[in-house]
């Protein structure tokens, strides 16, 4: 499942953020790249420990928890802590797959389920750093308005486009789902957004509270805490 998280953050947020995350000393992207991913990874990194990173990852954070279509879509048990990135002059991230395996600040190891990707620069501002994501029906282009996040899978083979003009800014991260499963999770996912669809429509209906009665009965089956 891949899904369009849109104005998770408002362009207050978004102003006030970048001027934090542009005055920070960026570093080599490949200090977080894995044996393969080093090898076609061209852009810059904030280090995790700075305060900026530290400061909008946080309000990123804060953000998701309230976000109804985020919570839906994803059911997050373990969200790690929002990384940031920027491309310029013609750097590039070429085809990879995520890292299975990451740990969050205290050591604890969590299972990558779900990639995601929120943009900080407008698409007008830079050329070329589309993200480009395989996935089961083929390849699908992503360059989304800054304050919006897309959410897919780790699993997903997926490269960043040579920016050739202007600088890509975003943050990525990861996070472990309770349901494993992409394609159940893309299920109770359909199902919860029609049922709150019919339960607009028709909020006395008796069969709102059974849909929703199976809905939380396949998420108690299939959860994993």
């Amino acid at each position: 499942m891949l899904l369009s998280i849109p104005d998770l953050l408002t362009p207050v947020q978004v102003a006030e953020s970048r001027a934090l995350l542009e005055n920070e000393r960026w570093v080599d992207g490949r200090i977080t790249a894995g044996h393969q991913g080093a090898r076609v990874k061209d852009n810059e990194q904030l280090p995790p420990d700075s305060v900026a990173a530290q400061k909008v990852g946080a309000l990123i954070l804060q953000a998701l928890g309230k976000n109804p279509l985020f919570m839906s879509a994803a059911l997050p048990l373990h969200v790690l802590p929002p990384l940031f990135n920027r491309y310029s002059g013609g750097q590039t991230f070429g085809t990879h797959v995520d890292g299975s395996i990451r740990s969050l600040p205290n050591g604890q190891r969590i299972r990558t389920d779900m990639s995601c990707t929120l943009f900080f620069a407008n698409p007008d501002e830079y050329d070329g750093g589309e993200l480009i994501v395989e996935d089961t029906y083929g390849s699908k282009s992503v360059k989304l308005p800054a304050g919006h996040m897309i959410l897919y899978p780790a699993t997903s083979l997926h490269r960043v486009t040579p920016v050739t003009r202007g600088t890509r800014l975003c943050s990525f991260f990861w996070l472990q789902s309770m349901i494993r499963d992409d394609g159940k999770r893309a299920l109770l996912f359909d199902m919860d957004v029609a049922i709150q669809r019919f339960g607009t429509e028709n909020a006395t209906h008796p069969s709102v509270v059974t849909l929703t009665g199976v809905y939380h009965n396949l998420l108690r089956q299939w959860a994993e805490m």
